[in-house]
Order: structure tokens, then C-alpha cells, then sequence
């Protein structure tokens, strides 16, 4: 490889020389266990390495490409289910990631194992709820990885990481399933470092078997020389994000769902960066326009009731209840006192809310907005006190759960670093479907 390290190649660039003979599977998997080994200690990405058992995988995937079986290898961080079926696309995974209680909160943060740290400044957050992944791609542990999105969790640890982070549409790739996502917001997808690589995590998420993979609009079909119908084969992400073609029409808004429920101030470095956004994407040549976007107020309750609903169905122990942290303790004791009635009626008040955003996002291609209101968050800020603590999260990033509500594909990116060096971005809420223009548009920024 010459002067040019394994870590430093892009994931694309690594699956290529790996197929090509120029890396081994092993060769690729011993480096990035040596960093991890190096750097864990100091970012808090991985909460355990399974490094003997990502070795024999890598051994074996040599012996099959010797054989002539190209896998096309992947190497991720665990997150359960998603892990198992990346792993099926040929994804070795290196160990389990740090993630908050629940995969509740905008921090990475718990009892078991040290905080997600921020690389650009390891006394801030790396944010939440994936962000021991968004810590290991960020510092190159990774050349990227899987994370899952039920109110920002992919988005968030991108954003104050400096990372590509796609929540894809609803149903493109299922998270959850049953009382673990009643509400269906959870959708997985990729943290990648650019729009390419995670074009390819996404091709091979889109790839494997998943259960439950609801609303994403229908491929069109096609007629055989038979006259069967026959569905086109799946769109390549990474073939759109190397095209970066598309100009479109961007409606720019800052309003958010929590507005009267909590102060929203979106902070100066905030507004640099969207500023930037709109600047880069206006040169470009894609038309951005103000959106005089509006929410309805009973979003906030509706919300909270609905997302924390997950929590009273998680089989905890009587006996195990007190270690769990104060906010997931609070809000699991509130969400069982709650009825079916109650549940419900936020589910359809969340309903009526899609409805009606849809409506107005039906005038543009893409949304754009910051992608944090403040700069990342020290390890730490948030308090004790549930209440608090959950006003803080909305507050530091009140423009990410109602897209899981909306169902929409929503990506973020950076797009100026501030005067401390810290990374600050925008996002971009697409189209039903619209995985590909996002990646293609956030290409064009790259380029």
C-alpha cells in the first residue's frame, strides 16, 4: 500500500482492493483492531471487540476468495439484528458499539461502559444514539457503519462527528418491529465519511433479507420476453452518489415542531452552517427558497408519548429497575401508567401531523435545515433531572424526530468547521423514495 494506510482508504476503495487481491480480509480486519486497540480508550466507541472471531471470519472469507467466491467485505460495529443481516452481504463486524439506555437519548452516554467521545474534542459528546459508531468512523476504527434512526440517532452523532448520516425512508431498511417500534419511527442506515461509501453501506442494507419493510414506494415493473412482469433489481445508492447529478428545488426552513413547547435558539455556528448550505447548494445551481413551513403544537406530547411507549415494553426485571438511568426510569414508569386510549390517540394525532407536513413539503424536492441547533454537546450536559434532561435533547436537536414521524429519507452533512474546530452541518429531508438525490446532492457538496 505504500505510504497510504488501510484506515485512509474509503470504504468503496477498500471493498475494491480487497476484491482485487491488493488487501486481504485478515490484512484489513488486524489493522482496524489494532486501532481500536490504540484509540478506543480515549473516544469510547466500542463497549467489547470481538476480535478473535472477526479473524476466523476474515480467514475464511480469503479461503472463499481464493476459491473464487468474491464477498465484497464490509466492516461494521454490531447493532443486533442488522449486524446478522450485513453480515449475510458479507459484513464481518469487529465488536458492539456504546449507545445510550434504550437507544433513548442525543447522547451516548450509560452505566455500563465509558461515554461516546467526541474525536474533535474528547470532552464533548459524540451524541446519540449511535454514537460509538459515529466515534469509531469518525476516528477511522471504522470505514463506516451501521446505526438505526427512531428520532435522530443517525443523524445527531453524524452531525456533531462531521459524518454522512442517511436515515433512509420508512420501511427501506426496518429497525424494529412489534411493541419495540409501535409507533414505527425506527429505520436503519449508514454513518459513512462521504456520500459514496455510504451509498455502498446502503446498497448492502437494501440488499438483505429484512421482515416488515413498509413504505417504501413500489419498483416499477418490467415485461419479460414471456410477458411475466418481473420487478427492476434494486436502485444502486452508490451509483447515484457517484453520478451527483440533479438540480432541485430546496425549500429552506428553521421552523421546528417544539417551537412553544421549549425555547428553540439555533446558535450562531448553526447558522453559519446553514448559511454555508444554502450558499454551496445556490452556486450549484439548485433553486433554494425560504418554506413558510409550519407545525401543528400538539406534535411535543404526542411525540413523547409515543416514542417512550417502547419503554414500558421492554422486559425489565422488578428487581433491575432501579439501575436503570433517571430518565429511562422516569419515562418508563410514565409511559405503563398510560392506557391503550392514550397511546393511540398520539399515534393518530402523529398521523394527522404526517399528513398535513407531507402537504407542505409537496412544493419542494428537499428540505433543508441545520442539522444541530448548538455545537456538540459536552460529555456530561445533560442532568439528572428526566424533565430537564429531555428539554436539553429538543433543544439541541429540534429538527430530527419529526422526520421519523413523516417518514421521509433525511441526510446530513457537514459543511463548515468553527473557530474551536468543530464540525457543524445541515440537513437535507427528501422525497418519498429519495435516498438517491440526497446522496447525489450531498456528492455534489463534496465536490
Amino acid at each position: 500500500m505504500g505510504e497510504t494506510q488501510i484506515h485512509d482508504l474509503s470504504a468503496m476503495h477498500l471493498r475494491d482492493a480487497i476484491r482485487s487481491g491488493e488487501i486481504s480480509s485478515r490484512q484489513a480486519v488486524a489493522h482496524f483492531l489494532e486501532r481500536i486497540d490504540s484509540l478506543n480508550d480515549s473516544n469510547g466507541a466500542f463497549i467489547s471487540v470481538s476480535a478473535g472471531r472477526a479473524l476466523q471470519e476474515a480467514d475464511t472469507a480469503d479461503e472463499l476468495q481464493a476459491a473464487g467466491d468474491a464477498t465484497g467485505l464490509q466492516f461494521v460495529g454490531s447493532v443486533g439484528p442488522l449486524a446478522a443481516a450485513l453480515r449475510n452481504q458479507g459484513a464481518i463486524s469487529l465488536g458492539k458499539t456504546q449507545v445510550p439506555e434504550f437507544g433513548l437519548t442525543s447522547y451516548s452516554e450509560n452505566n455500563i461502559a465509558p461515554p461516546a467521545r467526541n474525536p474533535y474534542d474528547t470532552a464533548l459528546s459524540a451524541g446519540g444514539s449511535s454514537g460509538g459508531s459515529a466515534a469509531a468512523v469518525a476516528t477511522r476504527m471504522l470505514p463506516f457503519g451501521p446505526a438505526s434512526d427512531a428520532g435522530g440517532s443517525i443523524r445527531i452523532p453524524a452531525a456533531a462527528t462531521g459524518l454522512i448520516g442517511l436515515k433512509p425512508n420508512r420501511g427501506r431498511v426496518p429497525a424494529g418491529s412489534g411493541q419495540a417500534d409501535a409507533a414505527g419511527f425506527g429505520v436503519a442506515g449508514p454513518l459513512a465519511r462521504t456520500a459514496a461509501d455510504a451509498g455502498v453501506l446502503l446498497d448492502a442494507m437494501v440488499q438483505s433479507p429484512h421482515h416488515r419493510a413498509l413504505g417504501v414506494p413500489r419498483r416499477p415493473r418490467t415485461i419479460s420476453p414471456s410477458g411475466a412482469a418481473q420487478p427492476e433489481p434494486p436502485p444502486s445508492f452508490l451509483a447515484a452518489a457517484l453520478r451527483a447529478e440533479g438540480r432541485f428545488r430546496i425549500g429552506v426552513s428553521l421552523a421546528s415542531p417544539f417551537e412553544g413547547h421549549f425555547p428553540i435558539d439555533v446558535d450562531p455556528e448553526a447558522m453559519a452552517a446553514l448559511q454555508t448550505g444554502i450558499d454551496r447548494l445556490t452556486a450549484l445551481g439548485h433553486d433554494v427558497v425560504e418554506a413558510p413551513i409550519h407545525y401543528d403544537r400538539s406534535y411535543p406530547e404526542a411525540f413523547t408519548t409515543a416514542w417512550t411507549s417502547m419503554v414500558a415494553a421492554a422486559p425489565i426485571a422488578e428487581d433491575r429497575e432501579p439501575d436503570l438511568m433517571p430518565l429511562t426510569r422516569t419515562y418508563r414508569e410514565r409511559a405503563m401508567k398510560r392506557g391503550a386510549a392514550e397511546f393511540i390517540g398520539a399515534v393518530n394525532t402523529l398521523k394527522r401531523f404526517e399528513a398535513e407536513t407531507l402537504r407542505q413539503f409537496s412544493d419542494y424536492d428537499m428540505i433543508l435545515t441545520p442539522a444541530l441547533a448548538m455545537t456538540p454537546r459536552p460529555v456530561g450536559w445533560y442532568t439528572s433531572d428526566p424533565d430537564e434532561d429531555y428539554k436539553r435533547q429538543c433543544q439541541y436537536c429540534p429538527f430530527s424526530s419529526f422526520v421519523n414521524v413523516i417518514g421521509l429519507p433525511a441526510i446530513t452533512a457537514p459543511t463548515l468547521h468553527t473557530a474551536d474546530g468543530l464540525p457543524m452541518g445541515i440537513q437535507l429531508i427528501g422525497r418519498p423514495g429519495g435516498e438517491a438525490e440526497l446522496l447525489s446532492t450531498v456528492a455534489q457538496l463534496e465536490e
